[in-house]
């Protein structure tokens, strides 16, 4: 038995890590049963050291010590099969620390601009600094770390220092910001070399959410840097360094985009900068993975019925446009992105505006190009864009010219799969990774046009397929940390971390939405039934007993005309206060429903928050705790069933109350059928629709599905008509839309068409149809096929190794066929009744 995918805090070779002690993981091939490991050691080159042999099927561990400040550490290790023999060392992985302690940090926080107008777009700043290394300090080993106030972008003579973009990263800057470590050896040489740095507003002070709030951390850009030889440093940012503001990127937002003058290349005006006292307090270790390129999308140029030229490339996602012509000095270029053609097949960035609340009156997502002569190269520096078309405005010749899209999202590890015998579900499948791709940019946001807000509820209703479908732990995990930073003092949770606009209706008087605010609870889960890491639940409980406590508190406030009840169930009954609600139900209105007090949403989320809770302290061993939550969690599921059940039953239209009810474990075992055969009948009087909002919608088809009405489930899968999700396929889309009628019928686009949070139904082509379900390491197969598919087959890169589910209809008789990985075992339960406990190995059934 052999260790593979060795990767340490859930990366591969991280540089720059904050976790003196991290998590090792890795996962087996060949054998059945991992019966013992063993970890070898190299600190900075230093003799190996080793952790013996450790008689454990775990596939992870910790080591016995502590790192430092910039040390190295090189691990393998080998392993023990179910038969007592060790196989080969595995080959080797790596991590390194960043700078720990304050007194590592020496450079000085400079800004390079002489004067600031906030309402201003400004130009970018560049910096530069001359320096010169012997031949030891050249060749030792060179580490680069860098910070901003803005985005920064890092060259020594002249080749870019790393591969990632938009760096620091999205923060709540004055609580948190990320220190990049990059490893720069080969860069430098022996004498003379040259660092330039090029400074953006990025999410610091660009325009940013629906309301275009601009400068809401600072109106400064500033540059932290410190270059160090051997673990020494040799170059810091003070006030020797020169700036200027003369160079080519004349504007930069990113929401608004760029104007470039390449003739300006050259850059003139050099002039000294001034050294800020920022401070280093709140500098931190990112640990998660970098923002980076990936897929690349040519166009197509077509002429729109209006004349206007416009490129085509097949994909709406977030990223830029990459160019490549020939032009006279002097021409221009202007690029405008947007997601969609209008009703006349025109280009249209109108879906996406909300003119009335932008500040600057709508989001432009613009390139403005100056040509120098000859060739010319460009794409944006500190400017993203949700889009699948450009329009072209320009006199050039583009008869040579090469466009292309960039997709620009978190370096994430596609993990997931799936094929089945129709092409628009995989198309649907494909629709949901590509939302999450374009949405998840350092932490989890939505529509990458307009807002790129870190909403908690998306991540509520999300965050488990999120999990199997990209390998985003590191992402959400830093998210969580925001939501900590951003909480308030009462406990409630901020709807939007970090925080992309300033005070207003939503991300005040809302904060604390119940569904929105009980991400903090879910998401943690949901990460720990991923990959079993109790430290999740440990860096996340103070938040989480803060978030219950508020709760407690709502329920305390009472209607005037509940204020002297003595009733005991009252007390925990949520009626007074705004939520949002299940928000976006079909044929609801939205602003109506949340302006009201809504008892048994809040009451049903406050029961099973609580529930959750004990159950999480349980595992933590606050068995006080666990006693208080649970009972707070019985009271409130009594409290919800008084307001919900008429007699033992649910009295309703709305599918969602059926959803909330069943999934969240609020029904007497006698209550669940009866309650989900009405949920049923409710879809077939719908006409095969759903009726659920935005909390409910990815609880309907499992819930469905796992209570006997697998059919029904399969026939809202395969719905094509408004509102469903096929109806986006069979429209056209590339991702998931906001609203179901994204694009209606008329062909009028609404709102944003890039939104993940509904592409939580790949999760149930995965745990649902192909019936892959892993929990704490824990895997059960309960496939649940449809004939209207033909066949289907998932394939799930898990934290215990590769799962493949596969089943196929031959004439009215099911095949299955199973991949289990080494050192795990599956319950199988199939649909004619047999269950099966099957080890490691493939298996057809």
């Amino acid at each position: 038995m052999r260790a593979e995918n060795l990767k340490t805090e859930y990366m591969r070779d991280p540089i720059g890590l904050g976790i003196p002690c991290p998590r090792l993981s890795w996962t087996c091939s060949g054998g059945k049963r991992q019966t013992a490991y063993e970890i070898k050691y190299s600190v900075g080159g230093e003799p190996s050291r080793s952790s013996g042999k450790v008689e454990s099927s775990a596939m992870f561990a910790f080591p016995d010590f502590e790192s430092k400040s910039r040390e190295h550490i090189t691990w393998r290790l080998r392993l023990w099969d179910e038969n007592g023999e060790a196989d080969d060392w595995s080959e080797s992985a790596s991590y390194e620390m960043g700078l720990l302690e304050q007194s590592d940090f020496h450079a000085l926080w400079i800004d390079p601009e002489l004067e600031c107008d906030p309402k201003l777009h400004k130009p970018a700043s560049y910096l530069k600094k001359s320096f010169a290394l012997t031949a030891e300090e050249a060749n030792a080993p060179l580490r680069l770390y860098a910070t901003a106030h803005g985005l920064y972008e890092i060259y020594l003579n002249g080749q870019r220092a790393g591969n990632f973009v938009l760096a620091p990263g999205s923060s709540s800057y004055d609580k948190l910001l990320n220190v990049q470590t990059v490893d720069v050896s080969g860069l430098l040489r022996e004498g003379e070399n040259e660092l330039l740095a090029i400074l953006g507003d990025g999410w610091y002070r660009s325009c940013s959410g629906v309301d275009g709030d601009r400068n809401l951390y600072g109106e400064d850009l500033a540059l932290w840097l410190q270059l160090e030889s051997g673990g020494k440093p040799i170059l810091c940012t003070d006030e020797s360094w020169l700036a200027s503001q003369s160079g080519p990127l004349r504007e930069n937002d990113m929401q608004q985009g760029e104007v470039v003058d390449a003739r300006l290349e050259s850059i003139g005006d050099w002039h000294g900068v001034t050294v800020r006292d920022y401070g280093t307090e709140n500098f931190s270790c990112s640990n998660s993975v970098p923002i980076t390129e990936h897929e690349r999308f040519a166009g197509k140029l077509l002429t729109t019925p209006k004349g206007e030229r416009v490129l085509d490339f097949g994909q709406n996602l977030a990223g830029f446009v990459e160019f490549s012509l020939t032009a006279r000095e002097g021409q221009t270029l202007t690029l405008s992105c947007g997601e969609t053609l209008d009703e006349n097949g025109n280009f249209t960035q109108e879906n996406f505006q909300d003119r009335k609340r932008h500040k600057e009156g709508g989001t432009r997502q613009q390139l403005i190009y100056t040509c120098r002569e000859g060739l010319n190269r460009c794409k944006t520096r500190f400017a993203i864009f949700g889009f699948r078309y450009a329009k072209v405005e320009t006199d050039i010749d583009l008869s040579g010219a090469e466009f292309a899209a960039v997709a620009v999202y978190s370096d994430m590890e596609q993990l997931s799969r799936f094929d089945c015998g129709r092409e628009d579900v995989n198309k649907l499948f494909s629709n949901c990774v590509w939302s999450q791709k374009g949405n998840f940019c350092d932490v989890p946001t939505d529509c990458p046009t307009r807002e790129r807000a870190a909403w908690t509820g998306d991540m509520g209703v999300f965050a488990p397929t999120g999990l199997a479908l990209m390998d985003c732990t590191g992402v959400i995990r830093r998210w969580l940390g925001e939501c900590r930073l951003n909480q308030y003092g009462d406990g409630r949770i901020a709807n939007i971390a970090p925080r992309n606009n300033r005070p207003s209706f939503f991300s005040g008087l809302l904060a604390g939405s119940v569904g929105w605010g009980d991400a903090c609870i879910i998401v943690p889960w949901a990460l720990y039934e991923h990959t079993g890491d109790k430290r999740i639940l440990e860096e996340n409980y103070a938040m989480m007993c803060r978030w219950l406590a508020y709760l407690e508190s709502r329920a305390g406030k009472k209607p005037l005309g509940k204020l002297l009840s003595r009733d005991e169930l009252e007390k925990y009954t949520l009626d007074t206060g705004i939520d949002y609600g299940e928000w976006c139900e079909p044929d609801v209105e939205a602003q109506n429903a949340m302006r009201t007090p809504q008892p048994k949403v809040a009451t049903a989320y406050y029961a099973a928050s609580a529930r959750r809770l004990a159950e999480i302290a349980a595992i933590l061993g606050k068995d006080k705790d666990a006693e208080k939550y649970r009972t707070i969690g019985e009271k409130a599921r009594e409290a919800f069933r008084r307001l919900a059940l008429t007699e033992g039953r649910i009295v309703s239209e709305r599918q969602a109350e059926f959803v909330r009810a069943i999934s969240f474990g609020l029904l007497e075992p006698d209550e669940v059928q009866p309650a989900a055969d009405t949920l049923a009948a409710l879809v077939n009087k719908c006409g095969k629709h759903l009726n659920t909002g935005f909390l409910s919608t990815p609880g309907l088809c499992p819930t469905l599905a796992d209570n006997g009405h697998t059919e029904t489930a399969y026939d809202l899968l395969l719905q094509d008509t408004q509102p469903s999700w096929l109806y986006e396929v069979r429209r056209g889309a590339t991702t998931i839309w906001e609203v179901w009628n994204g694009i209606d019928e008329n062909g009028v686009p609404h709102e944003s068409l890039n939104h993940y949070s509904k592409g939580a139904v790949a999760g149930w082509l995965i745990s649902g149809v192909c019936g892959i379900r892993l929990n704490k390491g824990r895997l059960t197969l309960c496939p649940k096929p449809d004939k209207r598919l033909g066949h289907a087959k998932a394939e799930m890169l898990s934290p215990c190794g590769r799962i493949v589910s596969a089943w196929r209809y031959e004439g009215e008789t099911v095949k299955y066929h199973f991949e289990i990985p080494a050192n795990l075992g599956a319950a199988v339960i199939l649909p004619d009744g047999r269950e099966l406990e099957l080890e490691a190995g493939c298996y057809d059934l």
